[in-house]
C-alpha cells in the first residue's frame, strides 16, 4: 500500500510539474502541490523525514548568492586561545583581519529590518525573509513544544501564512547557514552553569534580530539541543545505517547531520524570497582556479594535498601565487561552506563523491577506519567558546578551536566503532594543532585500522589537528 501511494504521489508530481528532488523556483502553485504530495507523505511514514536529496547545486544567476560576513572580528593565538593581533601575510592573517577596515567587497556585514509588527525579520544582503521566532505554537514561550520532526517543519512552512504571504519555504541548510554569526557566539559545549541566560548576546544568531531556541532543560533536553530544521537531506547514511537530515545548531555553532527518526524534531524558522541563494554558478578558468559568479569569489581549484595546522594553513594561502594572482587567503567559514554540494555523498549512490561540485579536485585520503575518503578543510574562522575559567560563560572567551568544514565523511568513534556520524557536509571545529586536539579535555584514544587517533563528545567526533586547504580570492 505504501508502495502504490508513492507512487500516486510521484505520479502527481510530475503531472503538476512540480518535484521533491530538484530545487527550482517556486511558484505558489508549486508550494501548495509540494505541500499537499508531503502532507501524504507524512500519513505514510513514521521517520520525520521527506528523503528529497536536493539535486540541482548550480544556477545560471548572478549575484544573488551574497555570502554575508561572518562578524568575526577578532584574532587568536592557536596555541593558548588568548586574543592576538589581526595583520596582513602571516598567522594574524585570520577571519577577524578581514573584517572592518579589510573586509572583502563580496562578503556582506549582516543587516536585518524586522517588519513593523516584529513577526517577520528580511536580511537586506540576502533579499531572505525570516519568520522572527521558532515560537511555532504561538504560546510565548520557546521550549520543546515548539519543535517538530523535519517533514513536519516542512508542512508547517509550506502551509504557513504570515506577514501577508503564504509562499514560506523550509530553509535549505546554506539558506539557514546565512544567518550563523561567528563573532556574537560562544560555544557552551563545555560549560557547566551555563543557561540560556547566561548566553544572552552569545549565541550564533543575533538574538537582538531573532528570538533564539535552547534545548529544554526542563524536558531533559541539553541545553545546547538548538537544532533548526532544513530541508537538505543526507544522500549518505548517519551512523553508516540511518537516513539523515542536516540541521543548523544557533547555540553551539555548527552543522551536523541527524538521524530521520519521528522522535527527533528541531526548531523552525521559514523563509521566502530568493530561490537562488545557496547555487553555484562555476567556472572552470583553464588557470587552476574556479570563478563563481553567484558569489563573487575565486577559488583554487586543486586543493593543498597535504594536511596542515590551522597557522600552515594560514600562511599557505597568504603565500600563494596563483593564475596570475597573488592575493589569496584562507576563506572564511560561510565562504568555505559556500562551495558544499549537498547533493552529493562519499557513500550516495547516485551521486558519489566528496560534497563538492566536480568541476574542483578533491584529494583522496585514508581515513581513521582505513577506507578512502575526502578531507576536512580549516576555515580562517576561530569557534570561540566559553572559557574554561569560566562556568557560566561570563568571563573570558577561548580561541583555540578552529571551524572546519567536512568534503569527506564527518566521523566519530561511536559504540566502539568509527562512523559518518554527522554527514560530508558537516561543520565543526576542534584544536588548532594536533597537539592541542589529541589533548582534548575529556578525549580518548584508540586505532581502528590506520593508526592510533582521538576522539571526543556524545557522538565520539573523531579529531584532526591537521587539515588540508582550499584558498580563495574576491
Amino acid at each position: 500500500m505504501k508502495k502504490n501511494l508513492a507512487l500516486i504521489i510521484f505520479n502527481f508530481l510530475i503531472l503538476s510539474g512540480c518535484s521533491l528532488f530538484q530545487s527550482d523556483d517556486n511558484d505558489d502553485e508549486n508550494n501548495r502541490n509540494l505541500a499537499i504530495a508531503a502532507y501524504y507523505l507524512s500519513q505514510q511514514s513514521s521517520t520525520g523525514c521527506t528523503y528529497s536529496v536536493t539535486s540541482t547545486s548550480t544556477t545560471t544567476s548572478t549575484g544573488k548568492f551574497t555570502v554575508v560576513d561572518t562578524a568575526q572580528s577578532t584574532c587568536y593565538n592557536s596555541t593558548s586561545g588568548a586574543t592576538t593581533t589581526c595583520s596582513a601575510g602571516g598567522t594574524g592573517s585570520q577571519d577577524g583581519y578581514y573584517s572592518g577596515a579589510n573586509a572583502t567587497t563580496n562578503t556582506k556585514t549582516p543587516s536585518y529590518t524586522k517588519s513593523s509588527d516584529s513577526t517577520t525579520v528580511t536580511d537586506n544582503n540576502t533579499g531572505i525573509t525570516w519568520t522572527q521566532s521558532p515560537d511555532t505554537n504561538g504560546d510565548g514561550s520557546i521550549n520543546v513544544s515548539d519543535k517538530m520532526t523535519q517533514l513536519a517543519a516542512y508542512n508547517y512552512c509550506a502551509s504557513l501564512t504570515k506577514g501577508g504571504f503564504s509562499d514560506w519555504r523550509l530553509p535549505s541548510v546554506k539558506e539557514l547557514y546565512s544567518l550563523m554569526n561567528f563573532g556574537q557566539g560562544r560555544d557552551p559545549s563545555s560549560c557547566s552553569n551555563c543557561t540560556s541566560s547566561t548566553l544572552s548576546g552569545k549565541t550564533f544568531l543575533n538574538d537582538s534580530v531573532f528570538a533564539v531556541g535552547f534545548g529544554d532543560t526542563s524536558a531533559s533536553e541539553r541545553l545546547i539541543d538548538g537544532q533548526y530544521a532544513t530541508t537538505s537531506v543526507y544522500g549518505g547514511k548517519i551512523f553508516d545505517k540511518d537516513w539523515g537530515v542536516f540541521g543548523v545548531n544557533f547555540v553551539d555553532g555548527r552543522i551536523k547531520g541527524y538521524e530521520c527518526s519521528a522522535t527527533k524534531t528541531y526548531f523552525v524558522l521559514c523563509a521566502r524570497g530568493n530561490t537562488d541563494y545557496g547555487l553555484n554558478n562555476f567556472t572552470d578558468n583553464g588557470n587552476g582556479t574556479i570563478t563563481d559568479s553567484a558569489t563573487g569569489l575565486m577559488w583554487q581549484k586543486a586543493d593543498s594535498a597535504v594536511a596542515k595546522s590551522f597557522d600552515e594553513g594560514l600562511t599557505y594561502c597568504e603565500n600563494l601565487s596563483l593564475g596570475g594572482q597573488t592575493d589569496w587567503r584562507l576563506p572564511n567559514i560561510k565562504e568555505l561552506n559556500s562551495i558544499v554540494d549537498y547533493s552529493r555523498a562519499p557513500d550516495y549512490a547516485t551521486n558519489s563523491g566528496p560534497a563538492i561540485n566536480s568541476i574542483f579536485t578533491v584529494s583522496t585520503i585514508t581515513n581513521e577506519e582505513n577506507i578512502s575518503d575526502y578531507p576536512w578543510y580549516w576555515s580562517s574562522t576561530t569557534h570561540i567558546a566559553c572559557s574554561t575559567s569560566s562556568n557560566d560563560c561570563s568571563t573570558g572567551d577561548s580561541g583555540s578551536a578552529g571551524a572546519y568544514q567536512t568534503f569527506g565523511r564527518a566521523l566519530g568513534y561511536y559504540t566502539n566503532a568509527v562512523q559518518d556520524v554527522h554527514g560530508a557536509g558537516a561543520q565543526r571545529s576542534n584544536n588548532k594543532t594536533i597537539a592541542l586536539a589529541n589533548s582534548t579535555a575529556g578525549a580518548s584514544s584508540t586505532s581502528a585500522g590506520n593508526g592510533t587517533f582521538y576522539y571526543w563528545g556524545p557522538q565520539g567526533d573523531v579529531l584532526r589537528g591537521a587539515n588540508y586547504v582550499r584558498c580563495v580570492r574576491n
